[in-house]
């Protein structure tokens, strides 16, 4: 049974069972950084969570946080020169995919591990219709032929609600609304029954009634295929309806990460308490809404010390002087939840 949580005013998902399995997918100590001209920016710089099988992990955090650059190293689509991982370990089902060949990665992309890029209207090719982008990949890592992929595809675009697919499947993309040609990028990315989604900003750019349909379509078709969604997002009420576990990033790095009814019952990181504060559900009335001071700081100059110390109304010397490490904090026995953050204490008094 799903809860309301009072916080966001959205519905949280229950939580996952404290005796989890092995991890599909775990980070540790990701670093992907960008080499250019003006110096080296540092987009993902430590990285570590993990998303266990048929559980969502929401990323959430302001842009420039590095949550998209995190996905597509992932997916081991940095494009090189100028991106390139430099540390750390992807691991899938116990395998680092850092160590995989191209031609290794290329059959795990679309079949084992999908996702559904952030615009569809430049995610998806303008003079291939829906039904031939669909069924590529079916072709390509099914190895059925013409007709059956075909098939599948327009099997595909009624799964996921596109009336009358037979004729829809010849399509072009600028023959469909913004909301359809996201279902087609679900249709595309759900065609070989992945392991683990990836949604980066499924939503954006969608009218609010469209964005709750994606969402539910995602919902749906998890449950039904038990596979992992990590779900990338800037909203903190998507999240507390979709997600088992939440990453908060900032500045390449994750700062909080904890089961999502914990971390919307008790944020630890002033950053996430800024974050959650911004809620215009929680602004009284005649009161203006609170905003966290400042930018993310570029990547190719981040601050000494804790990255978020220049926005943070509790930062002290320390703060510029150490990296906080991302520390459980949980009671022994307690699901985990870490935080990278010197002054708990006073955190929780914001």
């Amino acid at each position: 049974m799903a809860r309301h949580d009072s916080t966001t005013g959205a519905t949280a998902r229950p939580a996952p069972d404290p005796a989890s399995p092995r991890p599909l997918l775990e980070l540790q100590g990701l670093a992907t950084h960008f080499f250019v001209e003006e110096g080296v920016s540092k987009a993902v710089d430590g990285v570590d969570y993990a998303i266990n099988a048929g559980q969502t992990l929401g990323v959430v955090g302001e842009s420039g946080s590095g949550k998209s650059v995190t996905a597509l190293s992932i997916m081991r689509l940095i494009q090189s020169p100028p991106g390139r991982i430099v540390a750390g370990r992807i691991l899938f089902e116990g395998q680092d995919l850092l160590q995989f060949s191209e031609e290794r990665m290329r059959a795990l992309r679309g079949n084992e591990i999908s996702m559904i890029f952030q615009e569809p209207m430049t995610a998806l090719n303008p003079v291939f219709t829906v039904g031939d982008q669909i069924a590529e990949a079916v072709r390509l890592h099914q190895k059925l032929d013409e007709d059956a992929a075909r098939e599948r595809a327009i099997a595909m675009l009624e799964r996921v609600g596109i009336p009358s697919p037979r004729d829809r499947v010849d399509n072009y993309p600028h023959e469909m609304s913004g909301g359809m040609r996201q279902r087609v990028m679900i249709a595309m990315a759900m065609s070989c029954n992945p392991k683990l989604l990836i949604a980066d900003e499924p939503t954006t750019a969608l009218d609010v009634t469209i964005q709750a349909q994606i969402l539910e379509l995602v919902r749906e078709l998890q449950e039904s295929d038990g596979m992992s969604v990590l779900l990338i997002t800037h909203s903190l009420g998507v999240v507390a309806e979709n997600a088992h576990h939440v990453a908060v990033m900032y500045a390449g790095k994750v700062v909080e990460y904890a089961r999502s009814e914990d971390l919307f019952e008790r944020p630890r990181h002033p950053y996430t308490i800024g974050l959650l504060a911004s809620l215009p559900e929680l602004a009284r009335p005649g009161e203006r809404l609170r905003t966290i001071p400042g930018i993310v700081p570029s990547a190719f100059a981040f601050p000494s010390g804790c990255r978020f110390r220049t926005r943070c109304p509790i930062a002290t010397e320390r703060c510029a002087r150490e990296v906080p490490p991302l520390d459980n904090v949980s009671p022994t026995g307690a699901p985990v939840h870490t935080v990278a953050c010197h002054h708990l204490e006073e955190a929780s008094r914001l």
